[in-house]
């Protein structure tokens, strides 16, 4: 696949990169793009979740009514479950929701999800470029040049640019990551995908180790 090289001006450079086949022309996993993506967002739970059980409610356990001839039901202590304030039932206690991935399905994961978006049409090729200073405006200029103002982009950029990701840190629907940074949550979450020229290498450097 051959996409044209545009600069920060959305103007074609003239320039043409070529995307490989083995990364960006595969047929998409959808299965483990699934099970990826599960994965990840497991892992941002904290699970400290805890409701208190019926032994850890401090509440009265004297006999609320006598045994028989009430008419109602056996009730022996405030902390059932049955009565307003009482224990729950069965409530959430912390607990660990990570689980173990294989390195390869995580890495079919990625190469799906990058696949998925060529293949949609939803890749453009920036030209390499820096920010002189941290500055919203100048990253904003740079979208609307892109006709991306108001999608949700993800930029990837060949190495860490402080400048770049600052610029971009306030725009809820832009996030600016590196390639060796890169997981699949973020590709399928982006509604666009922009990669740097420099930054192809990096992406399929990472997929032949």
């Amino acid at each position: 696949m051959e996409l044209s090289v545009l600069n920060i001006e959305g103007k074609e450079t003239g320039k043409k990169v070529t995307l490989s086949d083995e990364i960006f022309g595969i047929e998409p996993n959808e299965h483990v793009v699934w099970l990826d993506i599960k994965q990840f967002l497991a892992n941002q739970r904290q699970g400290t979740h805890k409701s208190k059980e019926r032994a850890e409610v401090a509440r009265s356990t004297r006999k609320l009514k006598r045994q028989k001839g009430t008419g109602g039901a056996r009730a022996g202590s405030m902390k059932s479950p049955l009565f307003k304030g009482g224990g729950r039932i069965f409530g959430p206690v912390p607990r660990d929701y990570s689980f173990k991935l294989n390195k390869k399905v995580k890495s079919l994961a990625r190469q799906s999800a990058y696949a998925a978006k060529a293949q949609a049409g939803e890749v453009a090729i920036l030209e390499d470029f820096t920010l002189e200073a941290p500055k919203t405006k100048s990253f904003t200029s740079i979208l609307n040049a892109l006709a991306l103002a108001d999608t949700k982009t993800l930029l990837i950029l060949s190495e860490d640019n402080k400048n770049v990701y600052l610029s971009a840190r306030n725009l809820p629907k832009a996030k600016v990551v590196a390639a060796s940074q890169v997981n699949t949550y973020d590709l399928v979450n982006a509604s666009r995908l922009v990669i740097a020229e420099g930054a192809v290498a990096k992406i399929e450097s990472s997929f032949s180790k």
